[in-house]
This record gives structure tokens, C-alpha cells and sequence, in this order.
């Protein structure tokens, strides 16, 4: 429940830092030049760690599967 709440207010954070930063900026990688939104650069930056995050999660493994 705690956790649910803290994730709750962390994204409610997040989203109020992405709206105050709607500048565009030029990001650079590699080859490619674009010109975007921060706030958009911020929000995909966001949703890849939490992919990450969920990827690197695995298996919930609440279940206990050892034989005893």
C-alpha cells in the first residue's frame, strides 16, 4: 500500500518537472540530430527506465515454488 502511494507521488512529481520544462532543445546522438520538446525528451526517458526497470524485474516470484 506504502509503495503504491510513493509510486503515486513520484509520477505526480515527475509530471509536474516535465510540464515546467516545455522548451524545445536540439538532442544529439550518434548520427542523429532532432529538435523536440523537453518535456517529451523527459517523458520518453521516463517510460524507458520503467521498461528497463520491469525487464530487469523478471518473474514477480511471489509464489514460493521450492519443494520441501
Amino acid at each position: 500500500m506504502i509503495r503504491n502511494i510513493l509510486f503515486i507521488l513520484l509520477i505526480g512529481v515527475v509530471l509536474v518537472f516535465v510540464a515546467q520544462n516545455t522548451q524545445v532543445v536540439e538532442v544529439k546522438f550518434l548520427l542523429w540530430s532532432l529538435s523536440m520538446s523537453r518535456a517529451l525528451i523527459l517523458l520518453i526517458t521516463l517510460a524507458i527506465g520503467l521498461v528497463g526497470g520491469w525487464l530487469l524485474a523478471g518473474p514477480s516470484g511471489r509464489k514460493d515454488k521450492r519443494v520441501r
